[in-house]
Formats: C-alpha cells, sequence, structure tokens
C-alpha cells in the first residue's frame, strides 16, 4: 500500500532594492523597497497570499474535514513567516488553523532559507535552532523531520542531522543516485544509524507542480482520476509516494484559472477511493516503514534544473565570489554582537540572491527569469555586490 506524502514549501525572501554604487556609503537600507513598485516585498507577499496562500489554506482545510485521513505537511522560511506576520497576518492565522486540525505536520529547515551548511556548520545549527523557535512561537510546535534549502543533501548533512536529533531528513530522489531503486521506499543515509531518508519522486511530484498547464504534455489534461490511477500503480512496488513542491504551485505558479485548485480538491476522493491508499505526514512514514536500504548520496544533489546540483546557486564566478564573500566575513559579524547588523547579514545569505545571478540559460533558463526581479543574473551580482560593500564599510565602522 503506497502513503500519499505531501510536503509543500513555503519560502518569500527579503527581495534586494534596487541599490547602486552611488548608494554606497549613503544608504544602509537594503532590503524595503518602498512606494508601490511590483518588486516590493510587501506587494509581493500580499499578492501571493491571495492568489495562493489564502485559497490553498482554505481548499486543505475543507479537505481535512471532509477526508479526516487526508495529511499535507509544511516547511516554512523564517523570512516567510517574518513578512506574513508583518503584511499579511491572516495567512499566518490561516496556517495556525490548519495545524490544529492534528493533520498537518511542520518540518524544520534554516531560517533564512541559506546554503549555510555548506559554508559554516555553526551558522548552519544556528539558524535551525532560530527556525525551531520561531515555529514554537507561532504554532506550539516541535518538528522531527528536517529539509534543507532546495533540498540540497548529502551523506554528510545527514550524518549532522541525525546528530540534532531529527528522525528523518528529505531529499530528491535523483536517478543518478538510486541507481535503479524505487524513490517510493525509506532508505537509511550513509554512515548514520537511526535517521531515515524520504526520497521525493520526482516525476509525480513536477507533473503537478510543472507540467499541470503544459498544453504540449502529451498528458495534458491532468485530472485527479488519472493522477490516482498512476498512484495505484505503485501498489506492491512501494511505501510512500512522496510528493514535494513549492505551495505556490497553486494558484501561483500555476494559476486557478488552469484548474489546479479543482484538481487539489478531487485528489483526496479519488486517492481513497483504493483502500489500499492513505496518506501520512513524512513523521508517520518515518515511524510506519522499515528502510528498504542504505543510500549514498556524496555528493550534492538539489531539486533543482536538469542537473540536480548546486550548479544553479555556485555554477558561475560571480556566484562563487558572492557567496565567498559573504560567509568570510561571519567571525568579524559574530564579534559586533549587533543583532540588526547579524540579521542582515544572515538575510543576505538567502539562496534565492545567489540564484538570480545563474547564467544558465539552456532548457532551465525560462524557470531562472520567471523568478528574478532582475533583467539579467549581471544585474543581479552589480546589486548584491554594491549592498555587500555598503555591509561591510558599516560593519567596519566606516559609516
Amino acid at each position: 500500500m503506497p502513503s500519499i506524502c505531501f510536503y509543500f514549501q513555503v519560502h518569500q525572501p527579503y527581495r534586494i532594492k534596487k541599490y547602486s554604487v552611488f548608494d554606497i556609503g549613503n544608504d544602509h537600507n537594503y532590503f524595503d523597497v518602498g512606494g508601490a513598485s511590483d518588486k516590493n516585498n510587501e506587494v509581493i507577499m500580499k499578492k501571493i497570499a491571495q492568489k495562493c496562500y489564502l485559497p490553498a489554506n482554505k481548499v486543505l482545510f475543507d479537505l481535512i474535514h471532509r477526508h479526516p485521513e487526508f495529511k499535507v505537511s509544511f516547511s516554512f522560511s523564517g523570512v516567510a513567516l517574518e513578512q506574513m506576520e508583518k503584511y499579511a497576518p491572516e495567512v499566518i492565522e490561516s496556517f495556525q488553523r490548519l495545524v490544529d486540525t492534528g493533520n498537518v505536520e511542520i518540518l524544520d529547515e534554516t531560517y533564512y532559507h541559506s546554503l549555510s551548511f555548506f559554508y559554516s556548520n555553526d551558522e548552519f545549527v544556528e539558524q535551525i535552532k532560530m527556525h525551531r523557535d520561531k515555529v514554537k512561537n507561532l504554532f506550539d510546535y516541535e518538528p522531527q523531520i528536517f529539509r534543507n534549502t532546495e533540498l540540497a543533501y548529502n551523506n554528510e548533512l545527514a550524518v549532522l542531522v541525525e546528530k540534532l536529533g531529527y528522525k528523518g531528513i528529505i531529499a530528491e530522489g535523483w536517478d543518478y543516485y538510486l541507481k535503479g531503486k524505487s524513490p517510493n521506499f525509506v532508505y537509511r543515509p550513509y554512515n548514520t544509524k537511526k535517521i531515515k531518508l524520504l526520497l521525493k519522486n520526482y516525476k509525480l511530484s513536477d507533473d503537478i507542480a510543472f507540467r499541470f498547464s503544459n498544453r504540449g504534455w502529451e498528458e495534458y489534461p491532468l485530472h485527479a482520476p488519472k493522477f490516482a490511477e498512476w498512484v495505484n500503480s505503485v501498489n506492491g512496488n512501494g511505501q510512500t509516494i512522496n510528493l514535494f513542491m513549492d505551495y505556490e504551485t497553486f494558484g501561483e505558479h500555476q494559476w486557478e484559472d488552469t484548474g489546479i485548485f479543482n484538481f487539489l480538491r478531487a485528489l483526496p476522493e479519488e486517492i481513497l477511493k483504493n483502500p489500499d491508499n492513505d496518506f501520512k505526514t513524512p513523521s508517520e512514514v518515518a515511524d510506519a516503514y522499515e528502510v528498504r536500504d542504505e543510500l549514498d548520496m556524496h555528493n550534492i544533489v538539489t531539486w533543482a534544473d536538469t542537473e540536480r546540483d548546486l550548479s544553479a546557486w555556485t555554477g558561475n564566478t560571480m556566484q562563487k565570489s558572492a557567496l565567498k564573500k559573504i560567509y568570510e566575513i561571519e567571525d568579524e559579524v559574530n564579534a559586533r554582537e549587533d543583532e540588526k547588523l547579524k540579521d542582515e547579514w544572515r538575510k543576505l545569505q538567502t539562496s534565492d540572491h545567489f540564484y538570480y545571478m545563474c547564467t544558465k540559460w539552456c532548457s532551465d533558463g525560462d524557470v531562472h527569469k520567471y523568478f528574478s526581479p532582475y533583467e539579467s543574473p549581471y544585474e543581479a551580482f552589480i546589486n548584491y555586490m554594491n549592498v555587500l560593500n555598503d555591509f561591510k564599510m558599516v560593519l567596519s565602522g566606516e559609516k
């Protein structure tokens, strides 16, 4: 019997405003655009709240009451929660209502949606602690499962996360490492003892997240009965079908007029028509199923692009330079013991800033362009470095 395990990533970065070389030394406000600009963080949060978060939460809330067996999980970045509190508190309230049903699990991640694990273990652990505190404060919840930014994963990450006490960690079920194994089983990360590894079924997940409205797709249009048939075909050859995707899939990436909300409304009933199917949260999957095998993922795997590696964030010299420079000032930032400075430094770690600098304009180019507020990756890099140069002046006490 396959358990359907839904995990939704909820993240919105603090986007950096346009910041020219002439602002260096004169303007130390990096993130608040102000006015009615469509790139204003407030404007963006309110727009996505209306298009995705509020209507999607209502659909889930109704589904849970219609189908008590239906369950989902969320991972919220800390910076997204901050912006909801500030700009759209009704969204926080709607997520709280969902969590209160008892059918919703919350996962842990880095507070600032950063790549800190690959640059500073101390900073990585600190951001996890901050995230746990935020989730406890808002939802009175203590996560048991960890997911890293952009599902960036390797063996070393699993070892550290196990030491932090988590029962499970999630990653991309990428074919190269599975070597013929199915992503629909629970695995043990290499060189660990207890922690369990849950793998994204990227084909079925991406059928919803990316291909749903693609009229050129051979399976278009996708309706709930067809998807349920695909789920049923796993019976006897899988424990869990992990459907991991951005929550913004519903209403933002796939607009309402594509039928995405109707698909979501109909899906649980279609899946539950087969008595062998059920829904579980990630921690329930970890508790319910024994490990199928050990999985060695020694290189970094992410859920991004066709390569499924870190190249979307570290693939060119601009990205590598920017990442190197933001993390090389860690000791200096910590020595200042200034919480405002530390917060700004951490906001500059958010992975989106480096994603905008990506120059992979082949099959993945449209995706990068869709998410970027900049005209080009080079503009993103220049803007970021201008801000970082000013920040370093402030940090050193020059301004």
